[in-house]
């Protein structure tokens, strides 16, 4: 069993940076590839970023790149989304979960979301 906590959202203004965090509680997190996914208000959950075990090889999805980077540090459990250049439409709850990445199949493990807003 993995939990996941998010953490690091809040209120930035339009081009600002925000570093959301996520800490698997368990012994198996380094054995997880981790995600990132997010909902933004009347809209679908959408994929955002992932990482495999080893953080050697990362995905991410088209709107982000170049604005996100997901890393993790398997010693402290933890999978981090740094989000730079934010723009209002990227306002949205993000989950980070545990499963293979690139958003196609599901998920072993979901944590319950930190807010993003991004003010215009």
């Amino acid at each position: 069993q993995v939990q996941l906590v998010e953490s690091g959202g809040g209120l930035v203004q339009a081009g600002g940076s925000l570093r959301l965090s996520c800490v698997a509680s368990g012994r198996t997190f380094s054995s997880y590839a981790m995600n990132w996914f997010r909902q933004g208000p009347g809209k679908e959950r959408e994929y955002v970023a992932g990482i495999n075990w080893s953080g050697r090889s990362t995905y991410y999805a088209d709107f982000v790149k170049g604005r996100f980077t997901i890393s993790r540090d398997n010693a402290k459990n933890t999978v981090y989304l740094q989000m730079n250049s934010l723009k209002p439409e990227d306002t949205a709850v993000y989950y980070c979960a545990a499963g293979p990445v690139g958003g196609h199949s599901s998920m072993d493990y979901w944590g319950k979301g930190t807010l993003v807003t991004v003010s215009s």
